[in-house]
């Protein structure tokens, strides 16, 4: 069954290029963030709008986007920045293109591009989506110290910020924000729903940091005070009626009480989330709000984002049915003009989705059913290295095979290049795990025909269903493959064979690509979970630690905002993008 996971996407730019003009100070940036389409009759759709942040080059915004992706599907986000521009006309900062599935797959689960023209670095984190009910509450200020001077008071706003794995490593991020109160010093704030998985990752005794700001117009805001606490340190400060008093400098600037703290589910009208509604960032976007997500097993976007890494075997198939390699129309024909045959297409489909979960793109190529010093043999290895280099490796390797030898033969035996990638991936599975790693293999194993045994077959695949491996099975040309989907079927208690014919995705490596590994992370958390391995934590990264990638060339597409400042459409360009792989 495919599997849609939802993942939160988050941002930070730093060392942004000042467009605010002489002797205005510095920027005011917010994105928009842009879910491309990746062909010709699919439409880009904007996700949302960040907060504005005020006079700073070096955006670190709260505000996160709940997207759905699915193994397989292309997902490709445009993050283009914008300095706010008070009448109206934002002035652009820069952009980058980041693909999801590379940015799940790298090492913490975050990618940074160096964007065009030396305008600075932009950062994006995915992680997945929390759903964890909401927090109600109601906060006043008691007796806060005036820092504005003897003729005016302080205008006083709250924030809570959460240690986590930011994108400049482990630190304290701002994940919630109140409106500010003009000439207050006993502040009474509105009622806010906060979502809990943004909160405190649905850890009601998370640490959190309390601090209270006196607003500045030019985003200079100053501390008051602050206090350490968490969602169940403020529920019982509610219970019991005490205040908090906040700390500065050794001294007490005042303090909080707390009128309303309950968690809930989220289901009430009145629990919707509303702390992106403040009035110390000038009119944020609030995106739509994600559907709820399941709490509970752990997820593939779990695994990976603890580094789990996926290695990819390929078997292809040598057998004389795929005809004379050298005759036009033939499977294994390679077109003089640069054209790939259909064996060349799957792999470049499909592996160049699997590779982006694997840190060095070594994979072991093997062949099956030809023959070599007159003998048939079920498994040998293509080309000259035990494992190559990146999927054009791969289609290096298969094309090596061709001169070394061979004589293509028969019949089609798949039962050995099985149990030979069932030994690779128990081996690298425990490797790992004596390193404190996680890793998983998919076998790919591409033929033109049913094997010649399929119960023989089955039994070896239900052998083995205790690697950590999926076989995924592509059928290309015309034979009949009821066979293999019998394989598919009939694959015992555990599942971890799948079937797809590629003429029926031929005309869409998408297509392809997403039929093919639909079932991987089902199959992946499965395993883990029957033998009792939990995620590793998510791995930390500090700033210095995340691949950079090189500026690009600028994507043609521009965003239109409305009277009050939200995006509401797109211009220019046709929003489709094919990545360059």
């Amino acid at each position: 069954m495919k599997q849609t996971m939802k993942l939160s996407v988050s941002l930070k730019a730093t060392k942004l290029k000042n467009v605010a003009g002489a002797f205005k100070g510095q920027s005011d940036p917010f994105a928009v963030v842009t879910l491309l389409g990746n062909q010709r009759d699919s439409k880009p759709q904007i996700i949302g709008k960040t907060e504005v942040i005020k006079n700073t080059l070096d955006p670190d915004w709260i505000t996160t986007f709940t997207i759905d992706y699915e193994l397989g599907e292309p997902a490709n986000l445009l993050v283009k920045i914008f300095d706010e521009n008070s009448k109206g006309d934002n002035v652009p900062m820069g952009s980058a293109i980041f693909d999801v599935g590379r940015v799940l797959g790298s090492k913490g689960s975050t990618k940074a591009k160096k964007m065009k023209d030396d305008k600075g670095t932009l950062f994006v984190r995915v992680e997945k989506a929390k759903g964890c009910g909401t927090f109600k509450l109601k906060m006043s200020g008691v007796g806060l110290k005036n820092l504005d001077g003897f003729f005016n008071k302080s205008d006083p706003f709250y924030e809570f910020a959460k240690k986590d794995l930011g994108l400049r490593g482990t630190e304290w991020n701002v994940v919630c924000r109140s409106s500010y109160i003009k000439n207050d010093l006993d502040p009474n704030w509105d009622v806010q729903n906060v979502d809990l998985g943004i909160l405190c990752g649905g850890n009601l005794d998370e640490p959190l940091v309390l601090r209270v700001y006196d607003h500045e117009g030019e985003g200079t805001h100053e501390l008051m005070g602050q206090i350490e606490t968490s969602v169940n340190g403020l529920i019982a400060a509610k219970d019991s009626g005490e205040s908090m008093s906040l700390m500065k400098e050794g001294d007490a600037p005042g303090s909080i009480v707390v009128h309303t703290a309950c968690v809930s589910d989220g289901e009430d009208e009145d629990d919707v989330p509303t702390h992106t509604k403040s009035n110390v960032l000038l009119k944020p976007y609030t995106p739509p709000l994600p559907q709820p997500v399941p709490v509970g097993k752990p997820t593939f976007t779990d695994y990976i984002r603890g580094g789990c890494e996926i290695n990819l075997n390929v078997a292809i198939d040598f057998t004389g049915s795929n005809g004379d390699p050298r005759k036009p129309g033939t499977l294994h024909y390679f077109h003089p003009d640069g054209q790939l045959n259909d064996y060349e297409k799957a792999i470049k489909s499909i592996g160049t989705i699997l590779a982006k979960y694997d840190s060095d793109e070594k994979f072991p190529v093997m062949g099956f059913g030809a023959k070599y010093d007159g003998i048939v043999r079920h498994h040998f290895q293509c080309g000259g290295e035990e494992e190559v280099d990146g999927v054009d490796g791969i289609l290096d390797a298969y094309r090596q095979t061709f001169a070394s030898g061979l004589v293509m033969s028969g019949p089609t035996v798949i039962t050995e290049v099985v149990q030979v990638a069932a030994s690779r991936a128990l081996r690298s599975q425990g490797e790992a795990m004596a390193d404190g790693k996680q890793k998983y293999t998919v076998l790919l194993i591409l033929t033109d025909g049913a094997v010649a045994d399929v119960q023989a077959t089955a039994r070896c695949i239900d052998a083995i269903d205790a690697a950590p491996l999926s076989i995924v099975i592509v059928g290309i040309g015309s034979a009949d493959f009821s066979g293999m989907q019998f394989l598919d079927d009939n694959s015992g208690d555990i599942d971890i064979a799948q079937f797809v014919e590629f003429n029926k995705h031929k005309s869409n490596p998408h297509s392809l690509s997403s039929a093919t590994l639909d079932e991987i992370p089902n199959q992946l958390e499965k395993y883990f979970v029957r033998h009792n391995i939990m995620p590793n934590p998510p791995v930390q990264l500090e700033e210095d630690e995340i691949d950079v990638a090189p500026e690009e060339e600028e994507f043609d597409l521009n965003i239109d905002f409305g009277a009050e400042g939200d995006p509401i459409g797109i211009s220019g360009g046709n929003g489709v993008f094919v990545p360059s792989y």
